[in-house]
């Protein structure tokens, strides 16, 4: 009999997982323990020197976590995932393990605000320098690279904006750069994109969003994608020359091409230490679970709510990749052909008054900022998540003074667009 290959809501479900081998419980517990009893001091000194895999403190390691981890780079189609504190802390977790001071990386300007004030800032404490490109010219990534650059960084299904990046043509010029590029799938997660198929080298994911999808835990994972030559031109020291903390091993030369992997966490999560707590893990891993049918619900709401918009006399413009005039909709049928997701940017012809005066209106909607939830959600980004950007940067990242961003939820379609209609009543 040929073996069958589990389908993706199989692999939401089980991947990962296995009844508990003591007790039979057949949901992953919530192992809630800071640290582990070794077997002996050979096994100890083995687990401390990454001679052999097993739990050794909780900053690194937790069963709940270790199932989640593996679930994702399931789904994701990768060889190893590490989970942490939140998305935040996985983009930390990454660059940390790729860059030195000095050193840059190149992002598009479409990302979340929260990631362009990391990069912006926060980054420049460690001497990493973010140079920014255009996600609608791939080639402007390329005018972009220097010697400097370590690794290219793009969002699937940008943030706040809906746009979709051409993952194809921006892998092309990572591999031509020799340096990995990183994706951001927190609004498409792997049901809508699998960046690596299309070329990805990293994957990253705000779990607190669409996987977690219930707005209720706080997570973030790296997925290591095992194609990328860490020992090329000796340009990634973490993982190609020899590491003190652990007799001289070197990463790449010892785990392969599950290397970043292990060094994410053995380098970056040790040391820094932003790791996911179980209770966290546990449910997002119950989220994961409806996925497929909660993405797919997401998308088609969040379609239907841009077709009503694009129709309303209050609205200038809908930008909404899975609308058939939309710029980017031959880049959502390659890559996301099952829906463009549910987060997406409308412009109001009243401008910043007129989305101030909609999400005071707003009954159903919740005024908040995340993205993800079963509910949905709508946040005026000038006045709120972007409100720290220049206003240059505000609409270079699509969060100009009449921009608002939905977060389209899984409550029936006809409530949803009844909330919105009786909210833009009342702008003047």
């Amino acid at each position: 009999m040929t073996e069958q290959t589990p389908g993706f809501s199989t692999l939401a479900i089980h991947a990962g997982a296995a009844p508990d081998p003591t007790t039979g419980a057949r949901i992953t517990p919530i192992y809630q323990t800071a640290s582990y009893v070794f077997e002996d001091v050979d096994q100890a000194a083995k687990l401390f020197g990454l001679e052999t895999f097993g739990n050794i403190y909780g900053r690194l390691t937790n069963p709940t976590q270790a199932v989640l981890e593996e679930r994702v780079a399931a789904l994701e189609g990768g060889v190893a995932a590490l989970a942490v504190a939140s998305g935040h802390a996985a983009q930390l977790i990454v660059f940390h393990t790729l860059l030195q001071p000095g050193d840059e990386f190149i992002a598009s300007r479409k990302l979340y605000g929260g990631s362009i004030n990391q990069f912006s800032n926060a980054f420049k404490n460690f001497g990493w320098n973010v140079v920014w490109a255009d996600p609608a010219d791939p080639a402007s990534f390329e005018k972009a690279v220097t010697p400097r650059t370590k690794a290219i960084f793009i969002e699937s299904i940008a943030n706040p904006g809906g746009i979709v990046t051409d993952i194809a043509a921006v892998a092309h010029v990572a591999k031509r750069a020799g340096v990995p590029l990183i994706v951001d799938n927190t609004l498409a997660t792997p049901y809508l994109c699998r960046p690596i198929e299309h070329g990805a080298d990293i994957v990253v994911h705000s779990l607190t969003k669409f996987l977690a999808g219930h707005g209720n835990s706080l997570g973030g994972i790296i997925i290591d994608a095992g194609n990328f030559d860490w020992s090329r031109e000796n340009r990634y020291p973490m993982l190609c020359e020899p590491r003190p903390e652990y007799n001289g091993l070197v990463f790449h030369q010892n785990f392969g091409n599950f290397a970043f992997a292990v060094a994410c966490r053995a380098l970056g999560l040790r040391d820094l230490g932003p790791c996911i707590s179980p209770f966290n893990a546990f449910q997002i891993l119950t989220g994961i679970e409806t996925l497929p049918l909660r993405m797919q619900r997401h998308a088609d709401n969040a379609k239907a709510v841009a077709e009503f918009l694009s129709d309303h006399p209050k609205v200038a413009w809908v930008s909404y990749a899975g609308l058939p005039g939309d710029r980017y909709h031959g880049l959502q049928q390659k890559y996301a052909p099952k829906g463009a997701g549910a987060v997406f940017t409308f412009g109001l012809k009243g401008g910043y008054d007129a989305g101030v005066t909609l999400v005071k209106s707003v009954e159903l909607f919740s005024h908040l900022a995340n993205v993800g939830d079963t509910r949905s959600l709508v946040i005026h980004p000038a006045s709120t998540t972007h409100r720290q950007l220049t206003d240059a940067q505000k609409v270079a990242a699509g969060a100009g003074p009449d921009v608002v961003r939905l977060s389209v939820g899984i409550e029936d379609v006809a409530d949803i667009i009844a909330d919105l209609d009786q909210a833009l009543s009342h702008i003047d």
